[in-house]
């Protein structure tokens, strides 16, 4: 009879104790109660600081949001267990805020006509516009007149007539203070806290001095002050009086009136509206607006009509090279393989935007290297000519995107058999009929997505684009800055932050969603006819 030595069990864990080794280590140790508790406080501080500004500020909505925010994560770190949502909470958070919440902010915007002009309230649109058409009040008093400076901002000191020292700037009224310093004359002309400015200084910061408008209490109506020289300043009143019954503007020098056109601004009868509008719904009119507005419809068909042929043609450009090279260098009996390679990679190591703009110096016209060193200081208008410039971007994006295809397609080489190109020989295929009939195809099985992503991401090659000619040269007869080389991504911000027209965020943002449902037909496409592959697998 075979006695089993029975084995000593591992000694129990009691509660409440831990194993040796393990302590200090777990998230509900010391240290990491500490840890939780000094992220969670520096969290909820900054939190407490943000809901407070967005309370003063009026934005209950995203108040109410990122109060909920603040809640759940306390909620997720400082009870026991959850412990994926803990590590997931942080990302998840971050998608939320940087993609979620821009792709709803921006399909918003597409629907108002927020921009330049229109990107307030009407309240505030009808105080900017009742200081800004303004003008001076006939045998208006003499105020004398000190320039303060603070925090960056710039004020007006002025003695009234009656002596009395009063002090504001251009978004606080006028109101009483106590001189520091006063001149020879009595006028005060320094405030504590407030830098007095000199003549030097009135003389470096002239434009903003010239332009600030101080109204004389709340009510715009009362009018403002302003001064040409920095020493004395008179009373302006609006040229445009508002009618708050009637909700009109009326040019006190001409007599039009100015109505609420419906639109966010105020119109007259002849059409001209007042520069300065307000935010609101437009619907559909954005979209309507990118297709209809003669000064925008050429253009963008131009655009769109390129943007798919500088697309298509990368793609086709740089994965031809990228195979071609693939197949030279995957020889196992090529010496220096490895170097060639290397080589081979060299101009994806640098960054696209850097590469554009030493491209750009490369094909300057009077200047570059390739036009006065290597082709004898001819003229030849690279960036500058709308065909050639076509051109130079295409062949510096191959420059820049060969060695992606060419690292991918010798990663896709080398997981091909060789037994099919054995077979093949034996059955007397020859190199091009091995290659278009057997290769390519199993070739296409792994890297027909990444060729749909490659297309997606020169559909919206921003850097190449903007580094290297800045879509230009520009369209005739159009106010918008849009160019020959221009693409939809750049036309877009081009739109949106750009001069010509001025900054049109709404229309940007229309015109961003009509990109990315342009991409997302033509990947959908591209993935359902790449099925049709899979067979050959």
């Amino acid at each position: 009879m075979v006695e089993i030595e029975e084995k000593p069990s591992a000694a129990p864990v009691r509660p409440g104790r831990e194993r040796p080794g393990k302590k200090g280590h777990g998230p509900d140790s010391l240290g990491g109660i500490l840890a939780k508790i000094i992220l969670l406080g520096i969290t909820d501080a900054v939190a407490a600081f943000v809901l407070f500004q967005l309370v003063l500020s009026g934005e209950w909505l995203i108040f109410v949001i990122s109060l909920a925010t603040t809640l759940v994560i306390n909620w997720i770190y400082l009870r026991r267990g959850g412990l994926p949502a803990k590590y997931l909470a942080p990302g998840v958070i971050f998608l939320m805020i940087f993609q979620v919440f821009v792709m709803i902010f921006s399909t918003y915007i597409a629907f108002t006509n927020y921009g330049d002009g229109h990107n307030s309230t009407k309240s505030d649109a009808i105080a900017s516009i009742q200081l800004s058409a303004s003008e001076r009040v006939p045998d208006s008093p003499q105020f004398a007149t000190s320039v303060l400076e603070k925090n960056g901002s710039y004020f007006l000191l002025v003695t009234t007539p009656e002596g009395e020292a009063r002090l504001g700037g251009a978004e606080t009224p006028l109101e009483t203070v106590t001189p520091s310093t006063t001149g020879p004359t009595g006028a005060a002309t320094g405030v504590d806290g407030y830098t007095t400015l000199d003549f030097t200084a009135l003389l470096a910061n002239q434009q903003a001095i010239t332009t600030l408008t101080v109204p004389l209490s709340d009510n715009p109506e009362d009018g403002s002050l302003k001064t040409a020289d920095g020493s004395t300043s008179y009373v302006y009143t609006p040229k445009l009086k508002f009618d708050a019954a009637a909700d009109t503007f009326t040019d006190t020098t001409t007599g039009v009136v100015y109505s609420d056109g419906g639109r966010g601004s105020f119109v007259a009868e002849d059409g001209t509206a007042l520069n300065t509008g307000w935010k609101v719904n437009v619907g559909l009119d954005n979209f309507v607006r990118a297709f209809t507005d003669q000064n925008l419809q050429g253009p963008l068909l131009k655009v769109i009509a390129w943007t798919f042929t500088f697309a298509i043609l990368s793609v086709a450009t740089t994965f031809a090279l990228g195979l071609f090279l693939a197949i030279t260098f995957n020889r196992a009996d090529l010496k220096g393989q490895k170097i060639y390679r290397i080589l081979m990679i060299l101009p994806y190591a640098f960054p696209a935007f850097l590469s554009g703009l030493v491209w750009s110096g490369l094909l300057n016209p009077e200047f570059g290297f390739i036009n006065n060193a290597l082709l004898g200081g001819a003229a030849i208008p690279w960036l500058t000519d709308p065909v050639l410039a076509k051109i130079s971007v295409l062949v510096v994006n191959l420059w820049l995107g060969y060695p992606y295809m060419f690292l991918v397609c010798t990663g896709a080489l080398q997981s091909l058999p060789e037994e099919v190109d054995e077979a093949a020989r034996m059955d007397g295929a020859g190199v091009f009929k091995i290659f278009t009939a057997i290769k390519l195809p199993l070739l296409l099985v792994s890297l027909a997505p990444l060729l749909i992503s490659s297309f997606a991401f020169n559909f919206n090659n921003f850097n190449v684009i903007y580094m290297l000619t800045g879509g230009g040269p520009r369209f005739d007869g159009t106010t918008f800055d849009i160019g020959s080389t221009d693409i939809l991504i750049t036309m877009v911000y081009k739109i949106a932050f750009g001069t010509g027209a001025g900054r049109d965020y709404g229309l940007a943002s229309a015109l961003a969603i009509i990109i990315f449902l342009i991409v997302a037909a033509v990947s959908a496409l591209s993935f359902k006819k790449t099925k049709a592959l899979e067979d050959l697998n």
